[in-house]
């Protein structure tokens, strides 16, 4: 049992900041209060404690590539199977692929990270690799995975029915790249099958204008409409929407993730961050390829709190920007999958303790920190 004393707590879904100590035993918080103390206790003397990181979305394996074929377009990068990724993937070992991908969760874990969101390319082999390389570290990966026979004008149905079966053993869920590299039968047996068990699935949409504009010429719909209508619990991008693509999503109530670095990278836009958020939808962020962008939520969350202000010429709000790396999650019904705390009495202890440089506990973190500014990690498995 250890108490948490004098801090800057970021409290509850809405990361309401108040000056109180946090105890915590076995795992959990037991007790939030001014006068709270038991066990061990450690002063952080203002400090502010934030619920730890959760990564919306990543491609951990492309860690064997880092920073490899910059400056090529999204399709050369990542369009399976020809891309610059898939045909590294193909070519590495088990051994190289582990190695990489414990290295990048290190650096997840060292920035402040307890859960991450991955997209699992090498069926249900891959997942087992990605399952091997967290083994003892704390960090949670969620793990979606896909599997080869999706693509194509003419897959065969059974196959990918029993494919996404299999997969879903032992994932959390399913994620195909997107819909230009999948038909609209193989997105509903996605999703019928994920429903079915409970799990996750999700797909890339709207990431490029190219994509919406190839959707639109080949079925008079848009990328997002097509994940809507087909009823992923999740969607990632959203960067370039058309018309009423986001009333459509907040109707909807689907889990969206954003990951601006990534498109910044890849020079596809900018997601309109503050219209989500006006529409009621809650965004996580995400750092996407690790080829592309280091993992670390703290220079996500830098980075997309100024180049909103520059695209849009509107500043984004940093209590709602903290919020897409910490709390959104809870909005949504993956997080049953998920399971991601708020600091709050009952839940499982997962928060970070940060030096504090300003008044303002939220640019605090989304604009001046380092890693070398964390003075604890808690985790509930493994405390401090």
């Amino acid at each position: 049992m250890f108490t948490i004393s004098n801090g800057i707590i970021l409290k509850g879904q809405n990361l309401t900041p108040v000056r109180e100590n946090i105890v915590v035993d076995e795992g959990r918080i037991i007790e939030i209060g001014k006068d709270s103390k038991e066990g061990k206790i450690i002063d952080v003397d203002g400090a502010i404690v934030c619920p730890s990181f959760i990564n919306g979305h990543i491609h951990i394996g492309d860690s064997i590539i880092k920073d490899e074929g910059y400056g090529l377009s999204l399709s050369e990068m990542v369009r399976p199977p020809d891309g610059v990724k898939h045909v590294a993937l193909a070519n590495a070992s088990d051994e190289e692929l582990i190695s990489a991908m414990r290295q990048s969760m290190m650096e997840m874990i060292e920035s402040g990270t307890t859960h991450f969101i991955d997209y699992r390319e090498g069926g249900i082999k891959g997942v087992k690799l990605l399952k091997k390389a967290a083994t003892g570290l704390p960090i949670k990966p969620i793990i979606l995975g896909r599997d080869d026979s999706f693509y194509g004008d003419d897959p065969d149905l059974g196959k990918v029915k029993k494919a996404i079966q299999k997969l879903l053993k032992v994932a959390d869920g399913i994620a195909p790249s997107g819909f230009g590299e999948i038909t609209s039968e193989v997105a509903k047996l996605i999703v019928d099958e994920c429903n079915k068990k409970n799990k996750i699935s999700s797909i890339h949409v709207a990431e490029s204008e190219s994509n919406q504009i190839e959707s639109l010429n080949k079925s008079k719909s848009t990328e997002i409409e097509k994940g809507v209508k087909a009823g992923f619990s999740q969607l990632v991008h959203l960067t370039n929407p058309k018309g009423i693509d986001l009333d459509e999503v907040s109707k909807s109530k689907q889990n969206v993730v954003v990951c601006p670095r990534a498109n910044a990278t890849l020079n596809v836009g900018v997601a309109p961050l503050n219209k989500m958020i006006k529409l009621n939808i809650k965004p996580l962020l995400g750092s996407d390829n690790v080829m592309l962008n280091s993992p670390n939520m703290l220079r996500e969350l830098e980075f997309t709190l100024k180049v909103m202000s520059v695209y849009y010429r509107q500043y984004i709000n940093p209590a709602d920007l903290l919020k897409m790396a910490t709390t959104n999650i809870n909005y949504y019904d993956i997080n049953d999958i998920v399971q991601k705390s708020l600091i709050k009495e009952g839940d499982f202890a997962e928060f970070i303790v940060f030096n504090s440089f300003s008044k303002n506990p939220y640019l605090n973190i989304c604009n001046r920190l380092e890693t070398k500014n964390i003075l604890y990690t808690i985790n509930k498995k493994f405390n401090i």
